[in-house]
């Protein structure tokens, strides 16, 4: 008898068949060289024991009476799928063996088994099932960090995109701060676009894109002449054309910063018109991202409700009759009954001027 090369650890083993002689031998032999052994005589008690005994490996004979090895072997790995199998077959069972390992068997030995061999069977049955235990642990802790990973990177991504957009903001409080009539435009067009977006039932990301642009929709000021901005009196064409660039301008700042990826097309479009009569693109209709439709449309109410150097401020439904004009022209139909929709219900927001001289 060739010496012992049971593993380090005490390995729990299920013996099954339907012949005693045998597996009485195979018991005694493995519990001698420290195995913890237990056995059955048919497929029905061995399916009872692998519940109450959770042995980590099992030799199963393909032949038995009832139910048969082949059919043991799924049903086995149903209860315990980290369950080792080794088939016990005669030479004649070549193909019953192979569907055995076809349905999650590990390996089989053929009777009559050479017990000089046996323990190295098991030894190499019990190497490839912890194998895959460990290689299925891994892929476990793979999937977990990279779920938490990719969680973390999504903290760190709202963060500094919250970061950015309030430094943003902050920039664009400080352009606005240096025009009276400019104040708070920013705020309110964010706002007002905002609840004009929740009515017409747009999704809560696409509604906090919409604000968070709004918010930005004038960053390319930055890039235009103070005097132009500041100018009472009507631009010229060359002024007009030069405040223009504060879309591209706008769009070239942000487009740096891929977390904000999806506001760059909506400060870029805020001034397209329906009819295609806008800048920078000349989009129209449905080319025109929504976001952008609804920024136009609120740019142009908050001028109307707010006092300018060119005009007194009209109340909210003055200012809807006023943009009616525009409709199927500069503002999208959709938006534009939207826009009535949300004054009319008095679902926008009241801005209160400060007292002071115009």
């Amino acid at each position: 008898m060739s010496e012992s090369v049971a593993p380090d650890r005490v390995v729990r083993v299920l013996v099954v068949d339907d012949e005693g002689s045998i597996r009485n031998a195979l018991s005694r032999l493995l519990t001698q060289r420290g195995w913890k052994v237990e056995s059955a005589a048919s497929g029905s008690e061995a399916l009872e024991k692998i519940e109450s005994f959770d042995p980590e490996l099992m030799l199963l004979d393909i032949r038995m009476p009832g139910i048969t090895g082949l059919d043991v072997v799924s049903e086995a790995l149903s209860v315990n799928p980290d369950l080792g199998i080794l088939m016990l077959t005669a030479v004649s069972d070549a193909t019953s063996a192979a569907i055995c390992m076809q349905r999650g068997a590990i390996d089989y030995l053929t009777k009559p088994i050479e017990l000089a061999n046996l323990e190295s069977a098991l030894r190499r049955a019990l190497k490839r099932r912890d194998t895959m235990l460990q290689t299925r642990e891994m892929s476990e802790w793979l999937k977990e960090e990279v779920h938490r990973r990719t969680r973390e990177l999504e903290i760190e991504q709202t963060k500094l995109k919250e970061l950015s957009v309030a430094t943003l903001e902050a920039l664009v409080n400080a352009l606005e701060a240096k025009n009276h009539y400019l104040a708070g435009h920013s705020a309110r067009v964010a706002a007002f676009s905002a609840t004009v977006a929740a009515e017409m039932q747009l999704d809560d990301d696409d509604i906090e894109l919409i604000r968070v642009s709004g918010r930005l929709h004038d960053i390319g000021m930055i890039g235009i002449r103070e005097s132009i901005i500041n100018k009472k009196g009507k631009l010229s064409d060359d002024e007009y054309t030069h405040i223009k660039r504060h879309v591209t301008i706008g769009a070239d700042i942000l487009s740096p910063l891929r977390h904000l990826s999806g506001v760059v097309p909506l400060v870029r479009s805020h001034h397209e018109h329906w009819d295609g009569s806008g800048y920078p693109d000349g989009l129209a209709h449905e080319d025109i991202p929504v976001g952008g439709r609804i920024i136009c449309a609120s740019e142009i109410y908050d001028a109307l409700t707010t006092t300018r150097p060119y005009q007194e401020k009209l109340q909210p439904k003055e200012a809807v009759d006023r943009m009616s004009v525009l409709e199927g022209r500069v503002i999208d139909p959709a938006v534009m009954q939207a826009v009535t929709q949300s004054v009319a219900q008095r679902k926008s927001l009241v801005f209160l001027e400060d007292d002071r001289p115009s």
